[in-house]
């Protein structure tokens, strides 16, 4: 059964002016998208065509390079609609503590993040993860995901420049900032740390 476009949990004006309708529409209509069809296509009548996404990432990596791009584009770009929301939520209890363990403090977390992905050479993405109970700022290039790694993932922010020219040009730490301030889900975070496995595309 061909996967279907997950649908934006907010409406597509919620972001501005971290990030307008317009780059919603672009991103999440034609890129996610374009990503969807392409992997549908690539898995019709094979082995891959019933199997959960995360699957199909894990069996494609290294071994087929195509397949792997548009899968886990498909599982990135889903994850990070979630990890953003109309406005910045708080995280749990459970979060907060091992964010300051971790980091000493969300502050320090914010700028931490915004840093790694103001510093990330060319496209990927910046995510926040947990591993052992412990957690991490992680960085992934181009396509490439921890949505089969050893890591829970928790939140990304998508540095592609795709995720940002339409509204800050070039000025990929403007984009950060207004989404990391302001933005930014951690009560997405938070679900997915008390579930304890990575978040399952639908």
């Amino acid at each position: 059964m061909a996967f279907q476009l997950t649908p934006l949990p907010y409406p597509a004006d919620a972001l501005d002016p971290a990030i307008s309708a317009e780059t919603l529409s672009f991103h999440h209509g034609k890129h996610h998208q374009a990503y969807l069809d392409k992997m549908n296509a690539a898995i019709e009548g094979t082995d891959h065509a019933n199997k959960p996404l995360r699957d199909i990432i894990a069996a494609a990596r290294g071994s087929n390079q195509g397949l792997f791009n548009n899968s886990a584009q498909t599982w990135n770009h889903g994850f990070y609609w979630h990890s953003m929301a109309p406005s910045a939520t708080a995280p749990s209890d459970d979060l907060k503590a091992k964010i300051d363990d971790a980091f000493g403090s969300l502050d320090n977390l914010k700028q931490q993040l915004k840093d790694r992905g103001a510093g990330h050479f060319a496209s990927g993405w910046v995510w926040l993860a947990e591993k052992g109970g412990k957690l991490s700022i992680e960085e992934t290039h181009d396509a490439d995901t921890l949505a089969d790694s050893d890591f829970n993932p928790l939140l990304v922010l998508d540095v592609w420049e795709h995720a940002y020219y339409l509204d800050h040009q070039n000025k990929r730490p403007s984009y950060l900032d207004a989404v990391v301030e302001n933005k930014l889900n951690l009560g997405f975070a938070s679900e997915n740390l008390a579930r304890g496995t990575v978040w399952n595309y639908a």
